[in-house]
């Protein structure tokens, strides 16, 4: 007869982001642990709050089932002597296994005798399996742990209580002083102790206790109270979900309230006020139907409506409170200028290897010149881009920014903007900053984006330069993701970027005109390229691409960025064609032999000698690739890719009529030098050699 498992694990209150990847992951190990147990089971429904993690599971058989195995020991010779007698090793193993001799068999393989047994394992039952939970229990993982009394043992809080019951049968096991049990604890202040005859109580009883249980439910009800809410008052009301998310792992049993502020503080920039309410205090904000905000917040209690006026007006008070100092912060920082906040830049140090934020800032304003021209800015832009570029960090001193750092940016386009700089400065120093996640928005402007590129890619080279080079899931200074954003920024904007020539102009020329705390950039490191090239593998991977066309981009001899999308995306097109498949055999076969002639170096290839053609396949495939090699450097991929696949037909007649590796040393080299300049060609497409063709 089936039986379902209730699993509870009682703790102290965990920080709102570790509930829901806590969860996650004791159901993951839960189930591994029952399949490897070889426990069948229906369903799996999961529980979490933030004082508790839990999970149901049905119809788990009564006991497991009955296994039979056949094991193989060692070759006959071995177990047994001329006479017949058994050897150590055939007792050994047959002893290891729980048998006698009697057991064995033999049993050839690959035209040897070995000693095989079948060996028999009874089903132990359910209730004892389980109580292998304790390793599951005790094997989750945290960003951050605690141990507590004298414990070595950490966890990420306190375990209080742990229910384990598999119907109404306790399954007994313990971690540290803490035995398993029927009983649990309900809402902090609104419930009481519980206890469950059977598993399948569990939602029902906890929900007695002011305990929601389900996260799923719980969440709704948060939605559905605000949501009644917002139609009450005729407001719009656009719920943040990782706010949300939050809420929910904050509450165990949700009452959505309003609350308002003085009408006053509306004058503060709506970005101050936002934060204030979602980044500090976890509320959602309200706005009218024209998307305005309004001076009215809403947000969860975890408990019931009992004194709920209370609730509002302490919550009131405490948001009064910080929006009272954003207020004071604000008029206070509108008495700074911009160049006092730039000057003030020099005490503050970027990284104490590297230099301050004032430094980082003139290389910055290096770097963006020389990428600005090489994307083609215009003269006006260029000028403004040099504006921003020397006052972009200002912000970092000002007082609302000490108070709310998630405003950076943010507050230097509002103060920019206060202090006459034109629109575009202003909302470039906004978009320098962006994306700020792997994923997140991109800059709208060409200054915006060439500003945040050079921001990034200053902070790649200075550290590189100074040996900081992240390794393994070592990169404190996010220098991956900032990478992966100056890929995106690039792709989106479909710019030349010849990374490699990039790097060494801006090395230069910062290291000839600015001195900045004995930092010297590099200037042809290949490392930044592969380090570059890891993020962009990391891009094109979000595409939807095949690896193999990945892994031959990633390799091609091209260092300008823009021509390797252009490569994966062209290639991604073709794939299907009917020429696709013959034209990279035969591209691929002259990479081979080039290579091979030239051991893996095509940098400095000797001139080809049309003197030493022997057949006219030599020739017209000669006359083709002197015709393309001609505009291969100034056209786009596409038309490259077409020229490649042109020279198909001449490629397999050149080698139907013509030995490449032939003794005359004079002739080899020059046909090795002919097939060098068309590897050359398809290698700044991509690594073709490297492309599966089905």
């Amino acid at each position: 007869m089936a039986k379902n498992l209730l699993l509870e694990i009682g703790l102290e209150e965990m920080p709102a982001h570790v509930v829901t990847p806590s969860m996650e992951q004791l159901q993951e190990k839960t189930v591994k642990f029952l399949e490897e147990q070889n426990l069948g089971y229906e369903t799996v429904e999961v529980f979490s709050t933030p004082r508790r993690l839990a999970l149901k599971i049905t119809n788990i058989p009564e006991r497991q089932e009955d296994t039979q195995e056949e094991v193989k020991g060692p070759a006959k010779k071995i177990a047994q002597d001329d006479q017949g007698n058994w050897s150590k090793a055939a007792e050994g193993f047959v002893r290891g296994q729980g048998l006698t001799t009697d057991a064995i068999t033999f049993r050839e393989l690959n035209g040897v005798e070995y000693v095989y047994v079948t060996k028999h394992t009874k089903g132990r039952s359910a209730l004892d399996v389980l109580t292998g939970l304790k390793e599951v229990i005790t094997s989750l993982t945290f960003p951050v742990t605690m141990h507590w009394s004298n414990f070595d043992f950490e966890y990420i809080r306190p375990i209080h209580w742990i229910v384990a019951l598999l119907d109404e049968q306790v399954v007994p096991f313990s971690i540290l002083d803490v035995e398993t049990g029927r009983t649990s604890r309900g809402h902090r202040f609104l419930g009481e102790e519980v206890t469950f005859q059977h598993a399948d109580q569990y939602e029902e009883k906890m929900n007695a206790e002011f305990v929601v249980v389900s996260s799923t439910i719980r969440k709704q009800m948060i939605v559905d109270q605000a949501n009644e809410l917002a139609a009450k008052n005729n407001w719009s009301l656009d719920l943040d979900e990782n706010l949300l998310e939050e809420v929910n792992n904050l509450v165990e049993y949700p009452t959505v309230f309003v609350g308002s502020f003085d009408e006053k503080y509306l004058s503060i920039p709506e970005e101050v006020l936002v934060t204030s309410m979602k980044e500090h205090q976890r509320y959602f904000e309200v706005r009218n139907k024209e998307g305005l905000l309004l001076p009215y917040f809403i947000a969860a209690r975890n408990g019931n409506q009992v004194k709920i006026d209370n609730v509002v007006k302490g919550n009131e008070k405490v948001l009064t409170a910080r929006l009272d100092d954003a207020e004071f912060f604000y008029n206070e920082d509108k008495k700074l200028t911009i160049e006092q906040c730039v000057q003030k830049l020099k005490q503050v140090t970027f990284h104490e290897k590297i230099g301050s934020i004032y430094e980082k800032m003139q290389r910055v304003g290096v770097s963006a010149q020389i990428i600005g021209e090489t994307v083609g800015l215009s003269s006006e832009e260029l000028v403004d881009l040099q504006r921003a570029s020397e006052i972009y960090k200002f912000d970092l001193v000002t007082n609302m920014v000490g108070e709310f750092p998630e405003l950076q940016g943010i507050m230097g386009e509002k103060y920019a903007l206060l202090q006459g700089e034109t629109p575009a400065v202003a909302k470039a120093i906004r978009e320098h900053y962006l994306p700020i996640s792997s994923e997140g928005a991109l800059p709208e402007s060409a200054i915006g984006s060439v500003l945040a590129i050079a921001d990034k890619l200053d902070s790649v080279l200075s550290f590189f330069a100074v040996g900081m080079i992240p390794s393994g899931s070592n990169d404190p200074y996010a220098l991956r993701r900032q990478t992966y954003g100056i890929v995106r920024i690039i792709e989106n904007n479909q710019w030349e970027f010849p990374l490699v020539d990039l790097q060494e102009k801006i090395g230069q020329q910062v290291n000839q005109d600015i001195a900045t705390y004995g930092l010297e950039l590099p200037t042809n490191q290949n490392e930044v390229l592969e380090f570059v090239k890891a993020r962009l593998r990391q891009f094109l991977s979000t595409k939807n691409m095949r690896h193999d066309v990945i892994d031959a981009v990633i390799s091609a001899e091209q260092k300008n960025l823009t021509k390797l999308f252009s490569s994966a995306k062209i290639l991604r097109e073709h794939l299907s064609d009917a020429d696709f498949k013959p034209s990279m055999e035969a591209l691929t076969r002259v990479i081979n032999l080039a290579k091979k002639g030239h051991k893996n170096d095509l940098s400095k290839l000797p001139s080809v000698d049309a003197a030493l053609f022997e057949n006219a396949a030599e020739k017209e495939l000669h006359e083709a690739v002197q015709t393309i090699s001609g505009n291969f450097a100034n056209q786009g991929m596409a038309d490259n890719y077409q020229a490649l696949v042109a020279l198909r037909p001449l490629i397999d007649e050149y080698f139907n009529q013509t030995m490449v590796m032939v003794d005359d040393e004079k002739v080899k080299n020059n046909r090795l030098a002919q097939l060098g300049q068309i590897a050359s060609m398809a290698l700044a497409l991509a690594s073709l050699d490297l492309l599966i063709t089905k």
